[in-house]
């Protein structure tokens, strides 16, 4: 099929599209898919505009930005929309964890109003949710989602990773997301958990 590619190492890999500009998140789906899949973003598309997340959850989202995309660019089409749920503030920040202390705001910005919030809170439980949509030419092809539950820290400890990961411990664990090793990090997150259910279903797709 022509979603698929040869490698002179006789290879058969995988191309995808990420619908994101993020390069955090392609180095990590990248990390987490393995080598058979090959993935490019949206970075390869200047003159594509990202839809905005309109939706009213994680995979009203991830719908929104896959279908969009696919319409466009004639490969399958990986998009997800993730972020923390946090307990004690009636599931805030969810859908709008990537803009919570504004439209431009900064990771830093983000955790230093959540900490604020959470300042006065018993109540420290929280957890990390992602989904993933897979489409092609605009269609779902299917929906993936991940969950891992932990509490948020304060103050924030580690320097790896990114978003929230540095006040988010996750449970069983003493470290928190940012200060684990990576290879770590990628076997217990949301994020691993909705890919390698992705990678179940993409290998499906090729028999």
């Amino acid at each position: 099929m022509d979603r698929n590619s040869q490698k002179e190492d006789g290879r058969v890999v995988v191309d995808l599209i990420l619908a994101t500009r993020n390069a955090h998140k392609s180095r990590e789906f990248q990390e987490l898919l393995g080598g058979q899949f090959e993935i490019a973003d949206l970075s390869s598309f200047p003159a594509f505009e990202v839809p905005e997340e309109t939706g009213s959850t994680f995979e009203q989202n991830a719908i929104l930005k896959a279908v969009s995309v696919s319409k466009t660019i004639n490969k399958l089409i990986v998009a997800d929309d993730s972020g923390l749920e946090v307990d004690a503030l009636g599931g805030k920040p969810g859908i709008y964890s990537a803009r919570y202390a504004g439209e431009r705001s900064t990771d830093a910005a983000n955790i230093d109003k959540l900490l604020r919030e959470l300042k006065s809170a018993a109540r420290r439980s929280a957890r990390f949710r992602c989904v993933i949509v897979l489409a092609r030419a605009s269609k779902v092809v299917g929906t993936f989602e991940g969950v891992v539950e932990g509490e948020i820290i304060d103050p924030p400890r580690g320097t790896s990773g990114f978003g929230y990961d540095p006040v988010f411990q996750p449970t069983g664990f003493k470290e928190t997301f940012a200060e684990m090793p990576p290879e770590l990090k990628n076997t217990i997150s949301h994020r691993a958990i909705a890919i390698a259910a992705l990678r179940k279903a993409l290998r499906a797709l090729g028999d």
